[in-house]
């Protein structure tokens, strides 16, 4: 009885500790000209870029010089087009593979001094890709019914990609493998399962987009055989005009939750912040549809801050801190336990000790915390370094019943944990 008495006090902690010092960038970047008939530099036009398939867009205008830069675009191929006041707007394809500025010299014509209307059929965006994978941008993440807000990634993921089917706590599965995935984000492998029972995921809010590779993940992704996730965050690099949201919500088994987050920067700086928090009555997934003892709360904050010192550095630092409460789901005999000590060892519901069994009352906390700086130097047009490290923990704490006696249940659960 003492030993278990020990175990109730006690809290069993894990730790899972993960470091790394290479990895690869998951973004890329396209700067250039825009030029006149003449050769002449073209200020105020608008440059932008487009994937009509994941929705990703960004824009920016050229500055005095003529000169223009877009930053932190997720590999695939884009449409980039150009236009201004007076010319005839430009348009071309460009394929982001490398973390190697693509660059570009757009010239624009002059425009007609009448006004015509040519309706012609579009191209479409070819992509060679030899892989299965789904884009998907944060112009559909807005339009989704996320059913989990602690697990809100992996939800996306579930909703938005064939060939995956959700599992229970914020777990989902890839064609054919249990649970045989990891993500990528913005080159940082994360290989632990991503569920809300010992680890917590990334914000939702703080991606700006991914890529979900199904079947067959190419080799750079480690030895994971189903599912990768490619995720690339939110960055307020070139991010001139301030630009944030405020959500709230209140929904169904008393859940409620609230965020922020901002993004500002300059040519050459830029930060990202993102702060959210959700407080419910059904934190875990219990197979009933009245849950007892489910109670949970979770709160992130996620800060992204991006620096270049020079045209051929970029200097990056991603930090993520989440904390996570919540009760672990009572069958009926645990949420009644004195009444089943006393039916079926018909002592009254009193346990060994002598004291009246109360209802089991097990808890958790984990808490994770990701730092990962990297640093991209470009070498030569063709050439480019990139060196980064993280350190990764999710620390899990498990609260067992304050009396031992509570979490055996005489005739039904043998023994105490």
């Amino acid at each position: 009885m003492t030993k278990l008495a020990s175990v109730a006090r006690d809290c069993l902690t894990l730790l899972f500790v993960s470091s790394a010092v290479i990895y690869a960038q998951s973004s890329g970047s396209v700067r250039g000209t825009v030029l006149d008939p003449s050769g002449a530099v073209i200020a105020g036009a608008t440059v932008s870029i487009e994937n009509p398939v994941s929705h990703y867009s960004q824009s920016a205008k050229t500055d005095t010089q003529g000169n223009f830069a877009l930053s932190n675009i997720p590999f695939n191929p884009y449409h980039v087009s150009a236009a201004a006041s007076g010319f005839q707007s430009s348009s071309q394809d460009v394929d982001i593979r490398s973390a190697i500025p693509t660059e570009l010299k757009i010239n624009l014509s002059l425009g007609a001094a009448t006004t015509t209307i040519t309706v012609e059929e579009s191209r479409d965006l070819i992509e060679n890709d030899p892989v299965t994978h789904t884009d998907i941008d944060r112009g559909l993440f807005d339009k989704l019914p996320l059913e989990s807000q602690s697990s809100s990634l992996s939800s996306l993921v579930t909703l938005a990609s064939p060939g995956v089917s959700a599992d229970s706590n914020g777990l989902f599965h890839g064609l054919g493998d249990h649970a045989s995935n990891s993500f990528s984000v913005d080159g940082q492998p994360i290989t632990d399962q991503q569920s809300k029972v010992f680890s917590n995921q990334l914000p939702v809010d703080s991606v700006q987009s991914m890529e979900v590779i199904e079947g067959a993940p190419p080799a750079e992704y480690g030895d994971k055989t189903s599912l990768v996730i490619v995720v690339t965050t939110r960055s307020g690099l070139g991010m001139k005009q301030p630009h944030g949201e405020i959500t709230t919500s209140y929904g169904t088994f008393g859940t409620s939750s609230g965020g922020a987050n901002l993004g500002y920067g300059g040519d050459n700086w830029g930060n990202f912040i993102s702060l959210s928090g959700l407080n419910t009555g059904r934190f875990l997934d219990g197979p009933e549809f009245q849950v007892y003892h489910d109670h949970g709360n979770e709160e992130n904050i996620f800060d992204r801050a991006d620096w270049k010192p020079s045209q051929s550095d970029t200097l990056s630092l991603n930090f993520n801190f989440t904390r996570s409460w919540f009760q672990t789901p009572n069958s009926f005999d645990g949420q009644t336990a004195d009444a089943w000590s006393g039916l079926v060892a018909d002592n009254g519901g009193i346990g060994p000790n002598g004291q009246v069994v109360g209802p089991t009352d097990q808890r958790s906390k984990i808490r994770t915390f990701n730092f990962s700086p990297s640093w991209t130097r470009l070498i030569n047009p063709n050439t480019v370094f990139t060196f980064g490290g993280f350190a990764r923990q999710d620390q899990y704490n498990y609260y067992p019943s304050a009396d031992p006696f509570s979490d055996l249940i005489p005739g039904l659960q043998l023994e105490s944990i």
